[in-house]
């Protein structure tokens, strides 16, 4: 039968459409039905005992017995279920239990009333235990209780919190079990002992924390490594930690005296890395490998007490200021780190909150290098995903840090690179994976300036956050990609790559805006790739950026008097406009060029191409000095003319120095081996330019040193003066008071005696009326 044209249209067209409209009627069909089936199957198990079985379940057999319902049933009906099993009534014990508290007595009647979906013959006690089994239950049963009977509800909250507590130490009540397993081979009348202590700690829960119950615990840790202890010292961590947060109410304990603050603090962070030790030991192979016990039952059982501590101590890392206390805390988040490292989304909180302590300037040293103890131990430690989120913390922390850079903050900056610089050569293809990433940003950045000729765009670049991040990378490549170390190892760096990446971008950067006003950062981003090409025997030519600042109209043009301060230029990365055409700027600059350029070739001075290197350089440096003398010229600044004249002078000492040497080879240029151990063996201050270049160092120094003392001194008298002028101010303040008391003395020295009784009699009067 041949298909028709609409046939057709409708199948290529709807016909697909309808299939999965129908589809998904059914399956919404089917899940009605399940639905439906859940409430019921629901409805049946909680119904009462007594519903379920109906009247025939009460009614009495011809033979005297009662029905128990399966008596009817085939076998199919038998195991297709839907029946409720009668549960066996439980004889009642006339012994008490021992280790259990005491609840508060609830008449049998009330219980069976407000408990309504438990069976009639289940205690309050009973149903408690049960709910051990099945928290979400228990939640359940909790709040339709509160809805049933508010007044039972209320009764309950006061008298057995512990019960409305639940879902708080739920997580924690298998530490207890634990507890009274190890204390089963204690001796009887040490077990009393503990049985007091649980009960005299138990009864100060929700209330004020004493000193006398901290040092119980403290003890009892020590001495037995009590888990039980520790559970409750964590609680009163938990609560100390957040002292002053609005919900602090909620938990167990509540702490007010600041020596129980303290001493809660030190037990803590002291005892607990203690504590877990001893039970659950950790073996650290030497490489730096660790086994933690974390399939074992008391692992499992700790687990939710170390989530708890942990996000207590990253609470704590956020909101303290005190140095002794933080780092105290940092020593002992580093003793716990191996036992929370399966919890993923914890150790990223840690993470992200020792980072901010490492990158926060306002920290001391000590306290921001316990910080980076952490962050390394967690990187040799975790895996690669922990690692990956350790290393982008902190290189979001350095860039956060480095926002703002005075000569006060400079050294904190420093110390955040180099320490953070240390941390991408614990595990290199981490590193290199990440490094790469935050390289390519850097040149999106510098893309973007250059593609967007706005106004402002050269301002994404052009900032010290940018600068200190280049600065940053030339640190990892040089401390990882060393040619000695690689030598010693027999391979190349797992980072060396990030070298040419780094290099380009650096030099793109450095030429974007070419003016006199951002020479300072031209000198910056030059010794970021001289501490590159001498730590990784990379050749980058730097000397025509140095010569073009010579060439430039800043430098050629007669400059300005000015009564300016030398300009800094370790923490300037942009001259203002009073400095341009100045004396002051000039000189600094001359000076820049001239240590950047020694610093150039001294990293080739004992190569055996010296003169080739340095032949272009010196034409180009004799040119300059020619054209400086020269009476004709506007500027003659001789300051700059005898230090580039020197160095070039030593530059020619040092080509012929070379020159003599290689004359006396015997090897062919094609020889690599013979020209890489060309005066191998000769220092580099041993050169001519190289003695040249260490006595300009020490100078530098000495200069450097003496101005660090002057700042030091300029400080301490700042500060001084200030204090002065409080004191001063505060002491003429107190001299005004007396000077008010004593002209009061003197109106009242001027009167009789009457007239002073009479003055008092007012005195008092007046004062009576202000009593009433």
């Amino acid at each position: 039968m041949p298909v028709s044209k609409a046939t057709k249209k409708f199948e290529k067209n709807k016909l697909h459409d309808v299939i999965k409209k129908r589809k998904d009627v059914a399956k919404i069909k089917q899940r009605k039905q399940m639905d439906v089936k859940k409430k019921e199957r629901k409805a049946r198990d909680n119904a009462k005992a007594e519903d379920l079985d109906g009247e025939a379940s009460t009614k009495p057999k011809a033979n005297g017995t009662k029905d128990d319902g399966f008596a009817d049933m085939s076998m199919d009906q038998f195991f297709q279920g839907g029946f409720q099993i009668p549960e066996m009534k439980k004889k009642k014990s006339t012994k008490p239990k021992t280790g259990k508290r005491k609840r508060t007595p609830v008449d049998d009647e009330g219980a069976e009333e407000d408990m309504g979906d438990a069976p009639a013959d289940v205690d309050l006690s009973a149903s408690e235990s049960d709910s051990g089994d099945d928290e979400d239950a228990h939640k359940e049963q909790l709040a339709g209780l509160a809805q049933k009977d508010p007044d039972f509800y209320k009764y309950l909250k006061e008298n057995d919190a512990e019960l409305l507590d639940f879902a708080e130490d739920a997580d924690l009540a298998e530490i207890d079990a634990l507890s009274a397993s190890e204390d089963e081979a204690t001796p009887r009348k040490k077990q009393k002992a503990d049985e007091n202590f649980d009960d005299e700690s138990e009864a100060g829960a929700g209330n004020e924390l004493s000193k006398k119950v901290v040092q119980k615990w403290k003890a009892s840790m020590e001495s037995k490594s009590s888990l039980r202890a520790m559970k409750e010292i964590v609680l009163a961590f938990r609560a100390a930690a957040h002292l002053n947060d609005e919900e602090s109410k909620k938990y167990r304990y509540s702490i007010s005296d600041p020596d129980v603050y303290h001493e809660v603090l030190v037990t803590t962070l002291q005892l607990v890395p203690k504590v877990l030790q001893h039970h659950l030991p950790v073996k650290e192979s030497a490489g730096g490998k660790i086994r933690v016990p974390t399939d074992s039952k008391k692992f499992r059982t700790l687990t939710p007490l170390l989530k708890s501590h942990t996000v207590s101590m990253h609470h704590l890392l956020e909101n303290l200021s005190d140095a002794s206390t933080l780092r105290m805390t940092l020593e002992s988040l580093s003793s716990i780190l191996p036992y929370i490292l399966s919890f993923k989304k914890v150790v990223r909180e840690v993470i992200r909150s020792v980072a901010s302590v490492w990158a926060d300037s306002a920290n001391n040293e000590m306290t921001r290098l316990s910080a980076f103890l952490v962050l390394r131990r967690l990187l040799v430690i975790a895996d690669a995903t922990i690692r990956e989120a350790v290393l982008k913390q902190v290189y979001q922390g350095l860039v956060k840090g480095a926002r703002n850079t005075t000569i006060h903050n400079i050294q904190g900056i420093n110390l955040m690179k180099n320490t953070a610089s240390e941390l991408w050569g614990i595990d290199p293809t981490v590193g290199y994976t990440t490094g790469f990433g935050f390289i390519r940003q850097l040149a999106i950045h510098l893309r973007t300036s250059i593609t967007n000729k706005t106004k402002d765009s050269y301002k994404t670049v052009y900032n010290w956050q940018y600068i200190h991040s280049l600065d940053f990378w030339s640190r990892v490549v040089a401390a990882h990609c060393e040619s000695l170390r690689e030598a010693e190892s027999g391979k190349p760096s797992p980072l060396r790559p990030l070298i040419y990446p780094v290099v380009q971008v650096t030099l793109g950067v450095m030429r974007l805006i070419p003016t006199a006003q951002y020479f300072p950062l031209r000198f910056q981003l030059i010794r970021s790739l001289l501490r590159i090409s001498s730590a990784t025997a990379t050749y980058i030519p730097l000397a025509p950026a140095l010569v073009e600042v010579l060439n430039s109209a800043e430098m050629k043009k007669p400059p300005k008097p000015s009564t300016l301060k030398a300009l800094e230029f370790s923490t300037t990365i942009r001259a203002t406009k009073a400095y341009l055409r100045t004396r002051v700027y000039q000189d600094g600059v001359g000076e820049q060029v001239t240590e950047l350029l020694s610093e150039f070739f001294i990293l080739w001075t004992k190569n055996i191409a010296f003169p080739e290197l340095a032949l272009p350089v010196i034409v180009m440096l004799k040119r300059w000095v020619k054209a400086m003398t020269k009476k004709s010229s506007g500027n003659r600044n001789a300051k700059i003319s005898s230090l580039i004249a020197l160095l070039v002078q030593k530059l020619e000492t040092n080509s012929r120095w070379i020159e003599e040497k290689r004359s006396k080879v015997d090897f062919a240029p094609n020889d690599r081996a013979g020209v890489e151990g060309f005066l191998k063996e000769v220092e580099w201050d041993k050169t001519p330019l190289g003695a040249f270049v260490a006595g300009q160092r020490k100078s530098r120094d000495q200069k450097a040193k003496m101005l660090e003392d002057a700042r030091k001194t300029e400080d301490k008298k700042r500060v001084e003066a200030e204090t002065a002028e409080k004191k001063k101010g505060a002491l003429e303040q107190f001299e005004d008071d007396d000077d008010e008391d004593e002209e009061e003395d003197v109106e009242m020295d001027g009167l009789s005696e009457d007239e002073v009784d009479e003055e008092e009699d007012e005195v008092e009067d007046d004062s009576e009326d202000d009593d009433e």
